[in-house]
Order: C-alpha cells, then sequence, then structure tokens
C-alpha cells in the first residue's frame, strides 16, 4: 500500500461528499410517490411535481421539531 499525502486525497472527499449530498436530495424527493414514477405526459407538469415535492419536503422539514430521520413515503396528490 503506498502512502498518500493528504492534499492528494481531498480532492476525492470533495466528489464523495457532493456525491452524498445530491444521493440524499433525490431520496428526499423520490419518497412522492409521483415523482418516483413518470404518470405525465407533458414536461412541464413533470417539473412541477418535482417542485412541489421539493417545496412541501423542505416545508416538513422546517416545521418537525425533533431530530431528522427517514420519513416513510408520502403521496402527493
Amino acid at each position: 500500500m503506498t502512502n498518500l499525502k493528504k492534499h492528494q486525497l481531498k480532492p476525492r472527499a470533495r466528489v464523495l461528499k457532493r456525491y452524498r449530498v445530491v444521493e440524499r436530495t433525490l431520496a428526499w424527493l423520490t419518497a412522492c410517490r409521483r415523482v418516483a414514477r413518470d404518470y405525465e405526459r407533458d414536461p412541464a407538469v413533470s417539473e412541477a411535481i418535482i417542485r412541489w415535492a421539493a417545496i412541501s419536503g423542505m416545508a416538513r422539514r422546517l416545521t418537525r421539531e425533533g431530530p431528522a430521520r427517514r420519513q416513510p413515503r408520502y403521496i402527493c396528490n
């Protein structure tokens, strides 16, 4: 095993950190059933549903008093 200097590990750590943020965000968005399945024909409707899911998720996290934890799937009507 080779010895890697500290500055050689930093770029990979940054990429992994962003990857985790993206994966977590996509997991939050796909918790909404209508986002997980593409039922819409019009791309504008799909975009609106994604925005709706993002806004409802942010509002839910802002109003929650307890610690963050995995929520069950929500039905977005």
